[in-house]
């Protein structure tokens, strides 16, 4: 329900700086069918850089507008310094935070079906019973280029457009808001999925270094800590392997192991993923015709993928060929950012799949959500495209990262060590192939962490993919599991 206007919140603006350019936040009350008040703020905060002219400060400037939508509870029963917050993000990069926001975290959600029963269009928004709204404040934050966020007139865009920088602004926007709403002795959360996972720990490091923040708690969803698990590159032989069990869920899901159980299939392709077939790939041209040949049969089996498939790709193929491979013989290619979602290719002779049928299938319902939600409920308005998942922020800097994998694992370890009470609630989608749940094991098995930091993990897997909440089962249960863990348990 949503109640009258509200006057909006008024700007902030520091001394010396531009007066032209403020905070257009629309405010509303609203109530959730348990009876909970609540207010939205919505609209763009303005990031500001202190300019240095000839040694001297030319003050704070704006940079960039940053869209975000918090969720505040109306008079919280122990006050909102006892409320935890949970500061949320998309990844990409180039995602906006619609896919946590409208499709996880927020009161009202998209409906949009699932896999095999998607809902047509115009689509539409329901209320979300299970948000994490009951048990949490929210704050969904839009980085540069995406959303409504954009740079301000006269600036270069491309400035935030790199791990560093975008790590910067969205610890600084994080800053401001426990600031300004004077939450800083509030538990805190920040919930990233995919690279926002990357993101939210090198937030959460700039926070606690930079400004003494140090957060309760990371949530990370369809997780990749270490690129380097990911990447195909030539020579990298570790993506390979880390793929497989996936490549075998998905195949289950679709019916190529019939009569078998799905844990037995994962199971089966991690076993063997970690012995044999690391062992086939690190030898390379110095196996046997026995051996090989033992290996294709092997992989055959696991994967359900054509023999002379797996021989064309010497052993190794990347998430694009599997996808166009697996469903050939029927004329279909699966999903990358969910493999349960298939569709007809534009050329069923191509080698690798270039399109993604669950992204294409669940694209319209949130773009449509959000472009309705923010302007009818929340009650902000703005002409700019709302920009869900763009190509706007590329090229993408990870100059700090040159000659080495992009890889945060050393900054998680460190927090632990120096905050001991840092957990870290971890989600993973068998049918994820865009961030495979055994590689996101592989990071945690090779992290230097003593038995009470590991005490401090949770893990939960889902028969679901990267968006494991697009299967109503599965957000039922993820909610409650970040509910737990936003309550400290």
């Amino acid at each position: 329900m949503v109640s009258p206007e509200l006057p909006p919140a008024p700007p902030s603006d520091p001394a010396g700086a531009s007066p032209q350019v403020t905070d257009d936040f629309a405010v509303r009350r609203h109530t959730l069918p348990s009876g909970l008040g609540y207010t939205t703020t919505t609209g763009r905060m303005v990031f500001r850089k202190e300019e240095v002219k000839d040694g001297k400060s030319d003050g704070f400037q704006p940079k960039a507008e940053i869209f975000m939508t918090a969720y505040t509870a109306d008079a919280p029963e122990n006050g909102p310094n006892r409320r935890p917050v949970v500061f949320a993000f998309n990844g990409g990069p180039g995602s906006a935070s619609v896919w946590l926001h409208m499709g996880l975290l927020g009161p009202r959600m998209v409906d949009s079906g699932d896999a095999g029963a998607l809902t047509p269009p115009p689509f539409g928004l329901v209320d979300n019973p299970q948000t994490l709204l009951q048990h949490s404040d929210l704050v969904m934050i839009d980085p540069v280029n995406t959303g409504f966020s954009r740079v301000v007139d006269g600036n270069d865009a491309g400035e935030f457009h790199g791990f560093e920088e975008d790590r910067d602004l969205v610890a600084e926007v994080i800053r401001l808001w426990t600031t300004r709403n004077n939450r800083w002795l509030s538990p805190k959360y920040l919930v990233g999925e995919s690279y926002g996972t990357l993101r939210a720990v090198a937030v959460a490091g700039k926070l606690f270094d930079a400004y003494g923040l140090a957060v309760n708690g990371l949530g990370l969803i369809s997780t990749v800590l270490n690129m380097a698990t990911l990447d195909f590159a030539p020579g990298r032989e570790t993506p390979y392997p880390l793929h497989l069990p996936t490549y075998a869920a998905i195949a289950h899901y679709h019916g190529r192991h019939p009569g078998r159980e799905l844990a037995d299939v994962v199971r089966e392709a991690e076993e063997y993923a970690s012995r044999d077939y690391v062992y086939a790939l690190h030898q390379g041209a110095r196996l046997d015709a026995g051996e090989y040949d033992d290996v294709v049969r092997r992989l055959a089996e696991i994967t359900t993928l054509d023999e002379g498939f797996i021989r064309r790709t010497n052993l190794r193929w990347d998430y694009a060929m599997f996808s166009a491979e697996l469903l050939r013989g029927e004329n279909l290619s699966v999903g990358r950012i969910d493999g349960r979602f298939a569709a007809a290719p534009a050329h069923q002779q191509d080698w690798i799949n270039w399109d993604d049928p669950s992204l294409t299938a669940i694209n319209g319902p949130y773009s449509a959500a959000i472009n309705h939600y923010v302007r009818a409920e929340l009650g902000y308005e703005n002409d700019l495209p709302y920009e869900i998942l763009t190509g706007r922020v590329q090229p993408w800097s990870y100059k700090n990262f040159e000659g080495v994998p992009v890889d945060v694992t050393g900054t998680l370890e460190r927090l632990l060590v120096h905050n001991p009470s840092l957990r870290v609630h971890v989600d993973y989608g068998y049918y994820d192939g865009a961030t495979p749940h055994f590689a996101a094991e592989y990071v945690w098995a090779h992290m230097r962490l003593d038995e009470d930091a590991r005490a401090r993990f949770s893990h939960h897997y889902y028969e679901a993919g990267h968006m494991m909440y697009v299967k109503p089962e599965c957000r039922v249960d993820q909610l409650r599991n970040l509910a737990e863990f936003v309550a400290g348990a």
